[in-house]
């Protein structure tokens, strides 16, 4: 069986190296709709998305995750667009749902052509007093924890080999 969509889950990718030619504002607006369809624990509808294309507030989420990663190279790979997905603490689906939104642009994005890599550790960095502040100067509500973010842009170069799926990975039983 196939169609347009397994294919695309198929073909989906992370990418860790971005041109640094700036996504069009239809195909961010494309990516992050798509985010909003992603199913949440009973209809909540609670993640909520930031695109950050702002070049000050970009160095700054990429200074704050390479120190909490202990490097100091760029933890979101020279991605023109880093997009930052919350959920409220008190939400149990928090994570789940996050995750949801997150895959579902990922897979949007390759749908456009574009790349993406999940990025981890926005969980630590929304922690931080200068990462709450943003989150304020962004409208987010009070509560809210980081679950994690993407590096979207153009790829520069795709991966050289696709890794087998293994061959014991799901099961049917009748």
């Amino acid at each position: 069986m196939d169609n347009e969509v397994l294919k695309a889950i198929r073909e989906r990718r992370s990418i860790r190296r971005f041109q640094e030619i700036q996504i069009t504002d239809e195909e961010l607006k494309a990516v992050l709709e798509a985010g909003t369809w992603a199913p949440t624990g009973h209809g909540t509808q609670d993640p909520w998305i930031v695109a950050v294309q702002n070049p000050t507030q970009k160095q700054q989420l990429i200074a704050m995750n390479a120190e909490i990663m202990g490097v100091t190279s760029d933890p979101y790979y020279g991605a023109p667009t880093i997009v930052l997905v919350f959920a409220s603490a008190d939400n149990y689906n928090r994570e789940r749902d996050g995750s949801l939104v997150l895959g579902t642009m990922m897979l949007a994005a390759h749908s456009l052509g574009l790349a993406s890599c999940w990025i981890n550790r926005v969980d630590e960095m929304a922690k931080r007093p200068e990462m709450r502040t943003m989150m304020k100067a962004w409208g987010l509500p009070e509560g809210v924890v980081g679950i994690g973010s993407l590096a979207l842009g153009y790829a520069s170069s795709q991966p050289k080999t696709i890794k087998e799926r293994k061959a014991d990975y799901y099961r049917i039983i009748k």
